[in-house]
């Protein structure tokens, strides 16, 4: 079978995480995979890292910097907890940059920690209360933790945004951040698991998929100029790199 993109099977909702939850996590998610037996999935790079619960298991998923191909059991149901930009190092206890690309059960990272948490969630009747126990249990293992890096989320929020044209990014980070770019490009690896430029193609590309869903009638050539690509071949390299297809096969 052909791998799919993720988004393209099953059933899949988000919502915003409770305020207990808001200083590590930005949003809470529920993929039901098909009853039937799917085609493996492809998952995009898209900046995000998340803590997910599956089958009585925590893992942790990404961040990747090219397509992730998983085949989900049939019916299987994944709830993910998406990290604030720039908070998984502190809550995670380890640099992101250990993690790139990787889907870590947390048993790996914490031991035995790990073991108590899951404990915690024990099993509930119902999926809403699965997720309503999930964000109790994980609100109260996260206090007293580190939250997000606020330099770290600006950087994000300055990249996410888009720079004027013509801008060299790590000059213009520097700048704004008022860092070495040694220093710079460390705490990038460690808050995001690669640089500034990484960071920067992979975010372009979803401002393009904003922008092609909000205006779905305008033309590619057009949605990538806007997006900030060079011209429609650059977003198509791109489109191609980071998810395997073309920009028409995503609309």
């Amino acid at each position: 079978m052909e791998p799919v993109l993720a988004q393209t099977t099953g059933f899949f909702r988000e919502r915003p995480v409770r305020r207990g939850l808001t200083d590590a996590f930005c949003a809470v998610w529920v993929h039901r995979m098909d009853d039937r037996a799917s085609p493996p999935i492809v998952i995009t790079p898209d900046a995000t890292i998340d803590l997910q619960w599956i089958d009585g298991r925590f893992r942790v998923a990404g961040p990747d910097k090219e397509p992730q191909i998983e085949t989900p059991a049939a019916g299987a149901v994944i709830i993910g907890f998406r990290f604030q930009p720039g908070a998984a190092a502190g809550w995670l206890g380890v640099p992101v940059s250990e993690i790139v690309g990787g889907r870590l059960g947390l048993d790996e990272l914490w031991g035995t920690r790990c073991r108590e948490l899951s404990d915690r969630v024990g099993r509930r009747s119902g999926l809403a209360k699965l997720v309503l126990h999930l964000e109790e249990t994980i609100g109260a293992h996260s206090e007293g933790r580190d939250g997000a890096d606020p330099l770290m989320g600006r950087a994000f929020d300055v990249i996410d945004e888009g720079l004027p044209p013509e801008t060299p990014l790590v000059p213009f980070l520097q700048r704004h951040l008022h860092m070495s770019e040694r220093t710079l490009r460390r705490r990038f690896d460690d808050a995001f698991g690669y640089g500034p430029k990484t960071l920067d193609r992979i975010l372009r590309f979803h401002r393009f998929r904003r922008l092609q869903r909000l205006q779905g009638e305008a033309s590619t050539a057009l949605l990538a100029i806007e997006a900030g690509y060079a011209d429609q071949a650059h977003l198509i390299r791109e489109s191609r790199r980071l998810t395997g297809v073309t920009p028409s096969a995503l609309a």
